[in-house]
């Protein structure tokens, strides 16, 4: 270091700690209905998250999320548009299980998806399982713009903590909303978060009696009425279904872990989604 007269002052030279890398990934599509079919009309995706489109024989246009960054820590963020034009039909999953690591003190990951359904679309959101970590920071929000006459599907299911690998979520942090609008207008709203010893919470029978796995599932439809009978045989004595309205049909299951919360699942995505699930659900 050089003193005002040009001279070394002999003290050591404090060089600015790089930040760390944090991935960041953005994607945005849109289907546009050709004949009878649902096809692509913009794609955009930047950084680590990427769109994959799996050649099927549905009508339907079907997106696979990948994130290139194996999981999301503090620091990280990834956004997602998705935008299913008049008449079509589109749906959206992952590869894998998304997973959200140990964060850095005073980091959180974010993740932003917005939807939206035109007139006559229809839109499946079913992402596997997230898969919270010991010290793990996250908050996500989804946000779906429903028009008139829209269908619309989702499915999101948290995990806490590896059972397989005796974890329990002694320190960790999720904030978790669920925003759907149809024309202007709230339909659906659900929120949470779950900060410190998530396990202890979980474990009181007024909340979850111990359960590790939580599924949270939407189904916007003019048959959700015809389907809440049917659904609520297929529940087990820690699942409940409820129609709000005469075409919101809303469901809650809890289970011991991913693998048997998957057994009540299933049938029931299918059914709901009118045909075969995308292939990395069955894999």
């Amino acid at each position: 270091m050089m003193n005002a007269d040009g001279r070394s002052s002999g003290l050591p030279i404090k060089l600015a700690q790089p930040a760390p890398p944090r991935a960041i990934g953005e994607v945005s599509v849109s289907a546009k209905r050709r004949d009878d079919t649902s096809v692509l009309a913009g794609l955009r995706q930047v950084g680590s998250l990427k769109l994959l489109f799996p050649r099927t024989d549905e009508a339907a246009l079907q997106g696979v999320l990948v994130n290139t960054a194996g999981g999301v820590t503090g620091g990280d963020q990834f956004d997602l548009r998705a935008t299913a034009r008049v008449g079509t039909s589109l749906t959206l999953t992952n590869q894998a299980a998304e997973r959200a690591y140990r964060a850095q003190p005073g980091e959180t990951g974010t993740i932003r998806n917005a939807l939206t359904v035109e007139t006559k679309a229809s839109l499946a959101w079913i992402p596997q399982e997230t898969i919270l970590f010991q010290g793990c920071s996250l908050n996500r929000s989804l946000k779906v713009d429903l028009h008139e006459n829209a269908r619309l599907l989702i499915c999101e299911t948290l995990v806490f903590g590896r059972a397989a690998m005796g974890e329990t979520l002694t320190k960790a942090y999720l904030k978790d909303r669920i925003d759907v609008r149809r024309a202007g207008g709230p339909l659906f709203t659900d929120t949470m978060t779950l900060s410190g010893d998530i396990a202890a919470h979980l474990a009181k029978p007024g909340i979850a009696n111990g359960a590790g796995a939580m599924t949270t599932l939407v189904y916007v439809a003019p048959d959700a009425q015809a389907r809440l009978g049917q659904l609520r045989t297929q529940l087990g004595p820690t699942a409940g279904a409820s129609l709000i309205g005469s075409d919101l049909l809303v469901m809650r299951a809890l289970a011991p872990d991913s693998y048997a919360l998957r057994q009540i699942l299933l049938p029931i995505l299918c059914e709901l989604h009118g045909g075969p699930l995308p292939r990395p659900w069955m894999t």
